[in-house]
């Protein structure tokens, strides 16, 4: 859980339209891996006292935007393969990749090793891997059964054991059979309760690759417990979330952020964006948006968002909006390498790490129980 927003701490949230961006000094100026960020972005996390992870499945890449002071911020990239979702809760952190869902324990007694000295609060060291071959794994989500994620090749909701690469839990009424297909690209998983609530799909398809001729407008999200369609008519939908008593989502075909009205069955944008929006984090009043750029490709040929964005720069980013009243107070923009993201995480950490495995750290950083520990000898004696 991130702290809430003191409504009072906060008064004056103005639209970063006219701000002047801030090159993240912590990157070299020629590298790829650059960014920019409006200055009221390191602010708004400092008062927070929270991070955000951000998935860049295409440029293969994890990258921690966090506050370094209320002025400047820092964008950490670290390499992995493929990731795409992500989910944290207490203490714990797991990542989808390209063939395997890898967990993350935080190890606060590492950061005193971490450079630079004294100012990171959390280092997420990884401890299990499972793999689950090639699934094109999309989003996940800590509930009651332990972790939950997508299955999008298989088209279906799945949780871990012991013995099998994935365990089939869910799938849409219309899906007839389970195979590596990519039927109707089901992608979004939002928990109520602990326990899967609602998904989103591109379409109704249940044919191999079918949803690619409804990406237009044949959305819909879905009710797991009861299998209905709660709302269709979208265009290419994503990152449904259940937050302050109500339903929010992204019209990732049209590059917004909105609600929905589960009485009527409608949905209501609260702000539009220059990117395709895929992922989304809230911490109190504020909502954490993944943006994309929309490449010319046949995926986002004929989307209302390539459309409005012809003319126009196509932006990959985060964006940061004050949901109550739909204003965008702050972003961060990637450069040049990084070109879409697909998820978006808030942690409440201020400063953390992420150990890629080779990480010479992970190789020296040990946890035990505690009954185990008055038996370690200091490794000053010697022993």
């Amino acid at each position: 859980m991130c702290a809430d927003t003191n409504r009072e701490r906060l008064p004056h949230l103005e639209s970063t339209a006219d701000q002047q961006p801030s090159v993240d000094v912590f990157n070299p100026e020629k590298s790829p891996l650059r960014s920019q960020t409006t200055d009221s972005l390191p602010g708004i996390l400092s008062r927070l006292g929270v991070s955000v992870l951000v998935s860049t499945y295409q440029a293969g890449f994890v990258v921690a935007v966090r506050a370094a002071d209320a002025q400047q911020l820092n964008t950490h990239f670290r390499k992995f393969p493929r990731p795409m979702g992500m989910a944290q809760r207490q203490g714990r952190l797991a990542i989808g990749t390209d063939r395997e869902v890898v967990e993350f324990w935080n190890m606060p007694a590492v950061c005193d090793r971490l450079e630079p000295k004294g100012l990171s609060d959390a280092c997420f060291i990884p401890r299990k891997s499972h793999f689950t071959g090639h699934i094109d794994i999309h989003e996940l989500a800590w509930g009651q059964d332990g972790l939950w994620f997508v299955n999008t090749l298989f088209s279906c909701l799945c949780t871990l054991d012991a013995e099998h690469s994935f365990v089939p839990r869910w799938w849409p009424k219309f899906i007839t059979s389970l195979g590596p297909g990519d039927r109707c690209h089901l992608n979004g998983l939002a928990l109520l309760d602990g326990r899967p609530a609602f998904v989103t799909c591109h379409s109704v398809a249940d044919t191999p690759q079918g949803w690619r001729e409804h990406k237009k407008a044949g959305g819909v999200l879905i009710d797991v417990e009861s299998g209905e369609t709660v709302l269709q008519g979208l265009s290419m939908p994503h990152s449904p979330r259940w937050f302050k008593d109500r339903l929010w989502l992204l019209e990732s075909g049209d590059g917004s952020l909105g609600y929905v009205d589960l009485q009527t069955g409608k949905y209501e944008a609260i702000a539009k964006f220059d990117g395709f929006t895929r992922g989304l984090s809230f911490c109190g009043e504020f909502a954490f948006v993944g943006l994309s750029q929309v490449r010319e490709s046949a995926v986002f040929s004929g989307i209302p968002i390539a459309l409005r964005l012809q003319d126009k720069e196509r932006i990959c980013g985060m964006a940061v909006v004050h949901w109550p009243t739909g204003r965008q107070v702050g972003w961060v923009h990637f450069q040049e390498a990084v070109q879409e993201v697909f998820a978006v995480e808030v942690v409440p950490h201020r400063y953390p790490d992420l150990l890629e495995a080779t990480d010479p750290l992970v190789a020296s950083s040990y946890s035990l129980p505690d009954d185990a520990l008055k038996f370690v000898a200091h490794p000053a004696s010697g022993s």
